[in-house]
């Protein structure tokens, strides 16, 4: 079943994305499940590169792609990396004891999760990431899935008003 987005997001470079995972990362609690999918090169590590400076993270984050788990300590709280491209078989992702990592105390995102959605747990904010008219220019959306995150929807669209997509043309 195919989820309509809460709201979508332009970016025109790394910097507008930066400000996109800022505003994420302000309403970010542990145990929160991010779930990045999109085109290939539309900014996910981008993404995450920015929210774990947000959450203030100093180390270097980088895409997980071939140790599929990276953890980040030193910021509000941990923030574990996930890049599940690779994983061929749902049955793989044992492997990656995602249970406990929901239950760690940290946050969670995970590069291509959308590939893995039986694994996923009940709630997570689910972030797709696409290609705009520019060389540098990204469309981000955002659809909530659980009560926690569309409750914090409004106050997301508020903080970044001037970046959003008027989508009332596609209804």
């Amino acid at each position: 079943m195919e989820r309509t987005a809460d709201f979508s997001a332009r970016s025109a470079g790394p910097d507008d994305t930066a400000v996109i995972a800022q505003a994420i990362a302000a309403v970010l609690v542990p145990g929160d499940v991010l779930v990045l999918g999109g085109d290939m090169g539309a900014g996910k590590t981008t993404f995450t590169k920015a929210l774990g400076a947000a959450l203030g993270i100093t180390e270097t984050i980088t895409s997980p792609t071939f140790t599929l788990h990276q953890q980040y300590e030193g910021g509000r709280f941990t923030l574990h990396h996930l890049d599940v491209y690779r994983i061929d078989q749902i049955e793989e992702v044992i492997d990656l004891a995602l249970p406990e990592l929901f239950e760690s105390g940290g946050a969670v995102v995970i590069e291509w999760g959308d590939t893995i959605a039986p694994a996923l747990p009940a709630g997570f904010a689910l972030l797709s990431f696409g290609f705009g008219d520019g060389d540098d220019d990204r469309h981000i959306s955002l659809t909530a899935i659980g009560s926690a995150w569309h409750m914090r929807v409004p106050g997301l669209k508020e903080v970044l008003a001037d970046r959003l997509i008027d989508r009332q043309d596609d209804y």
